[in-house]
């Protein structure tokens, strides 16, 4: 089924989950394990990414078509321009329909290891409009797009992102998926100033909850994650605590979508690192307490749980 289609259907917000392939046994097992447990969620979808070069590529579409023939989940497969040119992605997105995948996330991508910049392949896509572009004319998929309320490292200027998401929408994208945040007043801003725009598709915001102080100062400074000065504080308060800090992470993320939902996000898209305990907590405490079902307040009030 079409995540345009379910997100338009469905009486209640949407949660989906976002897994990466496994490229070893153990990891593969690691992600056996998490789906069995988030499938008993039923997530509304959920989304595998995607990385250039054909083994890569090949486990992203064998992992969809696993996802809803075997498990029985609605599953969307992330495509980037990265390393390919533009015959070549056309063949990937063939392979795709033939595995009976009906939703695609079109991305540009990020510079391949050791580049700084990202550089388009010859004969490829220089932007993923380009790319929603191609798709929206050659093939049936509804398409999703992603979305940055925080600047983008490759940003130009300050409405960049937003003149970006406007591109992608009107290149044929349905939806859009954010990058993850931590401060929801970046989320409000930026809905508005797309809205102001024109732009009126669905911006599922992105989360993943802090679960170790190694992935706070790792992963999260790499794709640019401005983590809150008073949040930043209570995790390093607990850096040598294991335990508090996944505590905190849960804590945080619960607070965080449950304003989002409340003030009107259409879902939660959960970045899960192929692991369940974090999200099967938050789900379980979001669909208990209902928070979308509440008056909704101005956004200009809201911003992030008070850990500031």
């Amino acid at each position: 089924m079409r995540i345009d289609e379910i997100i338009e259907t469905s009486p209640d917000p949407t949660f989906s989950f976002e897994f990466f392939p496994p490229k070893t046994d153990e990891a593969e097992a690691l992600l056996h394990d998490a789906l069995e447990t988030l499938r008993e969620l039923s997530p509304s979808f959920v989304s595998v990414t995607y990385g250039a070069g054909g083994s890569s590529r090949d486990r992203t579409i064998k992992v969809v078509r696993n996802l809803r023939f075997d498990h029985g989940l609605e599953a969307m497969a992330h495509l980037t321009c990265v390393g390919a040119t533009k015959d070549e992605i056309r063949t990937v997105l063939q392979q795709m329909r033939d595995a009976g995948v009906d939703n695609v996330l079109a991305l540009r991508g990020d510079p391949p290891g050791g580049e700084e910049k990202f550089a388009p392949t010859p004969g490829g896509f220089a932007s993923s409009p380009e790319l929603t572009q191609l798709i929206a004319e050659e093939f049936p998929f509804a398409i999703g797009g992603a979305a940055y309320p925080e600047p983008h490292p490759d940003a130009r200027h300050e409405d960049d992102d937003v003149q970006t998401a406007k591109a992608k929408v009107a290149a044929g994208a349905k939806f859009l998926i954010t990058q993850i945040f931590y401060d929801n007043s970046d989320y409000f801003s930026f809905v508005r100033r797309l809205r102001d725009e024109g732009v009126d598709v669905p911006v599922i915001p992105g989360l993943m909850p802090i679960t170790s102080i190694g992935q706070s100062r790792g992963f999260l400074t790499k794709i640019g994650a401005r983590i809150p000065e008073g949040y930043r504080r209570e995790l390093d308060a607990r850096e040598d605590d294991p335990e508090a800090v996944i505590s905190l992470g849960i804590s945080y993320a619960t607070l965080q979508a449950a304003e989002l939902l409340a003030q009107g996000a259409p879902g939660i898209h959960f970045i899960t690192m192929n692991r369940s305990p974090a999200t099967r907590a938050i789900l379980a405490t979001l669909r208990l307490h209902r928070p979308w079902e509440r008056t909704p307040e101005s956004p200009t009030s809201a911003g992030q749980p008070s850990l500031a």
